[in-house]
């Protein structure tokens, strides 16, 4: 079967060692990587894993880091990878959306912890409708991550004020709607017109909410994704291909929700 890991991290080879000391240092032993954050690591476990594309997603933490991730994304853009535009949420944002518009990106990755915004900010609302009116799909980081503390800036009711908020477009909540409260995303999420990606991952949140989370989302709205190279594919796939999930329902997870989505 084919397979599209709709999120992964990877950074230029000059800082690629030094961005994996960092963000394993953030990760507080929680999390190890597979693989070294270089392209050439990724698309080796790719192999190994048998993934056909992985979907990239730099993450500004700085201001000068928009452009310097929209020029690096065209550099390893290929047929097996395919990377978002990582924006920094800053006064700069509509000629930096509008850029990314030019340069052919299908959307942008946001992460409230690293980024030190609350996601459902008035200021962000906006900001958010402008790329999304502009076609761009946005894909956020979703509940608990080691770098951040309570109160977390992202939970499922913060997702559904979004949704009521917004006029459209295509949002993805990584981590099954948010890591670590897979109970909440059950009770105020789920069924909402909102992509969740199953990332980080099936040994957390187990087969049973995940079977009861797809039940009541749906199918359609969920992508394959592992957050690599922080957690192991080969593990995602083998507990997601054992959890007696309809092989039409797997077909779309592993692959074709994101084809529609990337339009590929």
């Amino acid at each position: 079967m084919k397979i599209i890991d709709f999120h992964t991290h990877i950074f230029p080879d000059a800082l690629a060692n030094r961005a994996m000391d960092s963000l394993k240092k953030n990760a507080k032993g929680e999390y190890m990587p597979v693989h070294d954050f270089t392209c050439k690591g990724l698309i080796s476990a790719m192999n190994n894993f048998g993934i056909d594309i992985s979907v990239v997603m730099p993450v500004a933490t700085k201001p000068t880091h928009s452009d310097k991730n929209m020029d690096w994304g065209l550099e390893i853009a290929s047929d097996r990878v395919i990377p978002f535009a990582g924006l920094f949420p800053d006064d700069n944002w509509k000629a930096n959306v509008d850029r990314a518009v030019s340069l052919g990106y299908k959307g942008i990755k946001l992460h409230p912890e690293y980024q030190n915004f609350i996601l459902d900010d008035p200021v962000m609302l906006k900001r958010y409708d402008y790329a999304l009116n502009k076609g761009l799909i946005i894909l956020f980081h979703a509940g608990y991550d080691p770098i951040g503390s309570d109160p977390l800036k992202s939970n499922p009711k913060m997702f559904k004020h979004l949704l009521r908020e917004l006029r459209g477009g295509t949002i993805i909540a990584a981590h099954l709607g948010g890591q670590q409260q897979w109970q909440e995303v059950e009770d105020e999420l789920a069924g909402e017109d909102i992509y969740f990606d199953t990332s980080m991952g099936t040994e957390y949140y187990g087969k049973e909410q995940f079977k009861r989370i797809l039940a009541a989302h749906g199918d359609d709205k969920i992508l394959f994704a592992t957050d690599s190279p922080w957690s192991d594919a080969g593990k995602e796939i083998a507990n997601l291909n054992s959890w007696d999930i309809p092989a039409q329902s797997l077909e779309k997870i592993f692959h074709l929700n994101a084809e529609k989505l990337l339009k590929i």
